[in-house]
């Protein structure tokens, strides 16, 4: 409490996490990467694999292209933890119904 004016001092605003955000050398890597695997995901598409191995590596593929983007081009890497766990929860939900349609199709039986 000021002594002199007989006020409570003003609160601090809640400081937000303060990280760097990348560079654009950072963003062409990312972007490199992402063409690496999709031209994984081409090359997996014309190879002679097992049915379940190719829609298992694909959905593997797609997670980590979906991770890398929304990690780094919307920026969920240096928000807030919360908005990173409204998305984690709805991609788990997403994953859930896609692979409940997934075996409701027999798409694992080769």
């Amino acid at each position: 409490m000021d002594v002199e004016t007989n006020q409570e001092p003003p609160e601090r605003p809640a400081v937000a996490r303060a990280e760097r955000h990348p560079g654009p050398k950072e963003y062409i890597r990312i972007a490199i990467i992402l063409g690496a695997v999709t031209a994984m995901e081409v090359a997996i598409y014309y190879a002679d694999v097992p049915h379940p191995l190719f829609i298992a590596t694909l959905i593997f593929f797609s997670f980590v292209k979906f991770s890398l983007v929304v990690l780094w081009f919307m920026h969920l890497k240096f928000d807030s933890r919360t908005y990173a766990r409204f998305f984690v929860m709805g991609l788990a939900l997403a994953a859930t119904l896609y692979f409940v349609v997934l075996i409701s199709f027999r798409a694992f039986q080769g």
